[in-house]
């Protein structure tokens, strides 16, 4: 082991080794008790918070929560099928595109209604309606600079990912009781949900058919995050120009899709991949509900929250209303 190699270990085993155990903790109970495991991962993780602050584990968390969850989401990409995309259908894939445009400009109409700049409305609008917390502080970067900016990305990063974590609990039970399938559900999951965990760890929990469904759509709307900031950085003649791209995890996802459905992969890779991806999944999860703070979540301003909340309930009302009106 290369001394460069044994520092960044050294600086994030205490973090890894955290939520491993976590992780291992969360498939036990759930094997033995039939729980959803992504929501042990969530709970437990959430009960060792205060280990969050630590040097000692910080780095480890951050790696757990971000790229192993990139990880995990792309190896996903050999689980989807040519069946799994033609069972969704085309145009339900245009309509998340539709999803998308509308809550972006809900976002910016009630900016406009609550006395909000027209800035904030599209922030908050392009969060809810990518992925997130990432989509916010992309959003951010082309944004022009302005004093306060940086306080308003922070509100809708606690914010959006607050509902996204509620979400993820309250979603896969409004489903089951409006008696959806697993491929709606999955469908409505990623359709709605705003991070790319929690779609995850929502979509799971339901089953395996609602875990990859929720994935797919979910690249799809993380696939629309470029267009997005152009829109952004043509609202704003002075947001500066510069170079956007794709998120690497959805290229790899869409890379390892291209090939699972043209090349023919080995059982074994396949099963072996299929495994890794589970339990980077559960690992992330476990390191996501380690760095929630529920003081944190109550602390995102009345207004702020109000426009966050009705984008999220807009954004859920059209993907139900389609999911009923049309079926897929």
């Amino acid at each position: 082991m290369t001394p460069a190699i044994k520092s960044h270990w050294d600086s994030h085993s205490g973090g890894i080794l955290l939520v491993c155990v976590i992780a291992a903790a969360a498939t036990f109970l759930s094997e033995h008790y039939g729980a959803p495991v992504m929501l042990f991962a969530l709970l437990i993780g959430m009960a060792f918070h205060f280990l969050n602050g630590d040097p000692a584990f910080s780095p480890g968390l951050e790696f757990s929560a971000k790229t192993l969850l990139r990880i995990g989401v792309a190896l996903l990409g050999l689980r989807l099928s040519i069946g799994d995309v033609e069972s969704v259908g085309l145009s339900a894939v245009a309509a998340v595109a539709g999803f998308v445009i509308a809550t972006l400009a809900c976002g910016a109409a009630l900016s406009f209604l609550l006395g909000r700049r027209l800035a904030f409305g599209l922030l908050a609008g392009g969060s809810v309606a990518i992925c997130g917390a990432s989509a916010a502080l992309a959003i951010a970067s082309v944004l022009p600079p302005r004093s306060g900016r940086e306080q308003d990305t922070l509100f809708v990063v606690i914010g959006v990912t607050a509902l996204s974590t509620i979400a993820m609990i309250v979603y896969p039970v409004l489903f089951a009781a409006l008696g959806m399938s697993d491929l709606e559900s999955g469908f409505l999951i990623g359709a709605t949900i705003h991070d790319v965990a929690q779609v995850v760890g929502a979509g799971y929990s339901i089953g395996e058919e609602a875990g990859v469904i929720a994935t797919f759509v979910k690249m799809v709307r993380v696939a629309l995050l470029p267009v997005v900031m152009l829109l952004v950085m043509a609202s704003f003649r002075g947001a500066q120009t510069q170079r956007l791209s794709l998120p690497w995890f959805l290229v790899l996802f869409i890379a390892l899709a291209v090939l699972a459905n043209t090349v023919p992969v080995p059982q074994g890779l396949s099963d072996a991949a299929g495994a890794l991806s589970r339990w980077c999944l559960v690992i992330a999860i476990s390191a996501l509900g380690v760095k929630t703070s529920l003081s944190t979540i109550l602390k995102v301003k009345p207004s702020y929250g109000i426009i966050l909340l009705v984008e999220t309930l807009f954004l859920l009302a059209l993907a139900v209303a389609f999911v009923i009106g049309l079926g897929l």
